[in-house]
């Protein structure tokens, strides 16, 4: 028997000491290490390693074959991909060498085809990719390109189909984004914009659309002072990581000598209509131009004068601006085209547009319309709907504009104050939750503490 499990009650006591505080500690004592020895003596022992039973398991594993994998890729047509930027003096020579091309019957295809030849016209520092065999046959080709007009983002592609090629002209998906920008005017408003304090300068097309916006409330030749400070929030359109293009302005704020003046766009989704609006909703636009033409002078008014044909003595029911043949003519207004065509009564090719209410307005001796023109088609303000010829009862080029209410002629001078069409009660819901997203934008950019009283 193991000796540890001899001692018992007994023993213990005879050993103890006999005062009582004694006899306590030393009865404890003794029992924790009779509990120590006790699970000393009873806790298993881990097995031997070496006494474990063994269990092979034998598997044959067949390692693939490398040469036999070479050879598959081998057989396979392989497909390169390349991408360069256009350089100064490049030519298609130039760009395809860089590019890996090898094909003659490519560079004759770009140089014939309508299409593709549009991508000889690439502005340096644009990026173009090519597909290519292992043999450099061209198998695709694509770039973007913004068409200068519109501003409009095309993607043209190139593809070889068997033995030939065939070109596309679509529309490019773009990525939009909504940039903010925050600047404080040191010196003056351009280097403010040129400045990279916030991680890029801002476009000069932003910089123009807000000092257009601004301009009835601020004279930026010299209203403009040190410490004005402002704010935009604009869309930017991004092709594979590279700008495309700059949008619109969406809301704009800038602080002229401690006074705010806010401006938002709004478009709404039932109408699609849209326009800039102080944050309580009040339009910002005029609703008319001042000239349905950039540069022109007015060579007869509003008023009584002799008819240049007839002779005889009449009332001119609206104002001719002289101008040179093709001159681009513009939507004094926002909205729907009521005539296009050849008129009566001496007009000449002439279109009629219906706005708001009951205004409307006239534009006559056109030379030619602009494309794409039809009855119902809707127009923005500025658009360009043709252009100044001397069609119909007229001497020389020059534009006739009307501005009409309720179908009568009336002086265009007197409406040139007109407000753009006020919101609609639910178009003014609607405002409010945009408004709301760009007021918190504005909150974001504006240094802390800094309160500002807004107009």
């Amino acid at each position: 028997m193991n000796p540890i499990q001899k001692i018992t009650r007994q023993n213990l006591l005879q050993l103890m000491p006999q005062t009582r505080k004694a006899r306590i500690v030393s009865a404890g004592a003794a029992l924790l290490s009779l509990c120590a020895f006790g699970a000393v003596a009873v806790a298993p022992i881990a097995p031997d390693a070496a006494d474990m039973p063994v269990k092979s398991i034998e598997q044959n594993l067949e390692l693939p074959n490398l040469a036999d994998q070479i050879a598959a890729l081998q057989q396979d047509e392989q497909q390169f991909i390349h991408e360069e930027r256009i350089r100064p003096g490049d030519s298609l020579g130039s760009l395809f060498t860089r590019l890996g091309v090898d094909d003659a019957d490519a560079q004759k295809f770009v140089r014939a085809d309508k299409t593709a030849r549009r991508l000889l016209s690439l502005k340096t520092g644009k990026r173009v990719q090519a597909e290519t065999d292992e043999n450099g046959l061209l198998l695709s080709m694509r770039a973007t390109i913004t068409d200068g007009k519109n501003g409009e983002a095309r993607q043209i592609t190139v593809e070889r189909q068997g033995e030939k090629f065939v070109s596309h002209d679509a529309p490019a998906k773009l990525e939009r984004r909504v940039e903010m920008r925050s600047r404080e005017i040191t010196s003056s408003l351009y280097s403010a914009t040129d400045s990279n304090v916030d991680g890029g300068s801002m476009p000069d097309s932003v910089v123009n659309q807000m000092i257009e916006m601004f301009s009835t409330n601020i004279d930026f030749r010299s209203d403009i002072k040190r410490g004005d400070r402002f704010n935009v929030v604009y869309e930017t359109f991004w092709l594979d990581g590279e700008l495309v293009k700059t949008g619109r302005i969406l809301a704009g704020e800038f602080v002229n000598r401690g006074v705010a003046y806010q401006s938002v766009w709004y478009e709404d989704p039932v109408t699609k209509q849209g326009g800039y609006y102080s944050l309580d909703g009040k339009a910002l636009k005029k609703a008319f131009l001042k000239s349905p033409l950039e540069f022109s002078r007015i060579s007869s008014g509003f008023s009584m004068r002799v008819h240049p044909i007839s002779g005889k003595w009449k009332a001119h029911k609206g104002v001719d601006y002289a101008a040179s043949q093709g001159t681009p003519i513009r939507a004094a207004g926002d909205g729907t085209i009521d005539f296009v065509g050849m008129s009566n009564g001496g007009y000449g090719n002439m279109v009629v547009l219906k706005h708001w209410a009951n205004y409307s307005s006239a534009y006559a001796h056109m030379s030619r319309f602009a494309p794409g023109l039809r009855k119902g088609s809707k127009i923005s303000q500025g658009q360009v709907i043709g252009y100044v010829g001397s069609t119909g009862w007229s001497t020389g080029a020059h534009l006739h504009y009307e501005f009409r209410v309720g179908g009568e002629a009336k002086d265009p001078n007197k409406f040139k104050s007109l407000a753009q069409q006020p919101l609609s009660p639910a178009e003014v819901a609607r405002f409010r939750m945009a408004a709301a997203e760009m007021k918190h934008r504005f909150s974001l950019l504006a240094p802390s503490g800094n309160a500002m009283a807004a107009r």
